[in-house]
């Protein structure tokens, strides 16, 4: 009788909410093992230095330093596990970012627990997983001939710096909640209207919404 492979899974979300809801979907399933959870990057780094494990569920929206920083840095130390982004964002927003980073998959928070665990499975068997509605979309853009827009350019503290701007805050808003100064903040913002070759925050949010990089 063959004996399935347990598979170690560390969890990071700087919500405890979610980081329990995660653990309990997991404790319902009997060959994956939650060895650890961090509520930061800084943290989550420390623990996949620590801990052995397979996969690592990565929330893209950390407090201290951007999930796909954090993805990069995973991937540097451990190139050898299995990275699954989770996010609360259209998946055509991160995930193709996230994929180029070194992500095994990507996977938005309000899927059903099922694909979880499947999408677990995948990416600790050396697969990759993306949603069939992801898989659809990016069959959709190879297929058309097209130029790509001009917000793939942007570096990935840029996009992030363009989406927030386009949901309503100010360079202070996020330069608080990115924990960064005013002035970086502001460097971005920069760097982003000169790249798209606009003038100013009604013309980036016009971009953004009309992109369907914001919900309107």
């Amino acid at each position: 009788m063959t004996t399935t492979k347990t598979i170690k899974v560390l969890i990071a979300d700087d919500h405890a909410i979610v980081r329990e809801g995660l653990k309990q979907i997991l404790a319902d399933t009997k060959e994956i093992v939650v060895a650890g959870a961090a509520e930061n990057g800084i943290e989550l780094i420390e623990l996949a230095r620590k801990k052995e494990c397979d996969v690592l569920l990565l929330d893209i929206s950390m407090p201290d330093r951007s999930g796909i920083e954090v993805l990069k840095q995973i991937k540097k130390e451990c190139p050898r596990i299995a990275v699954l982004m989770l996010s609360m964002h259209r998946e055509d927003q991160y995930a193709i970012r996230s994929l180029k980073a070194g992500a095994a998959g990507y996977l938005n928070k309000q899927s059903a627990p099922a694909e979880l665990v499947n999408a677990i499975r995948q990416v600790a068997s050396g697969r990759k997983y993306i949603s069939p509605t992801l898989a659809q979309e990016l069959a959709n853009s190879i297929s058309e001939d097209h130029e790509a827009p001009p917000h793939e350019s942007l570096s990935d503290r840029e996009y992030q710096t363009l989406t927030m701007i386009a949901s309503g805050k100010t360079v202070s808003d996020i330069a608080a909640e990115l924990a960064l100064s005013v002035k970086t903040i502001s460097m971005y913002r920069a760097r982003l209207l000169q790249k798209m070759k606009l003038r100013h925050n009604a013309e980036l949010t016009h971009y953004a919404i009309k992109n369907h990089l914001v919900e309107e």
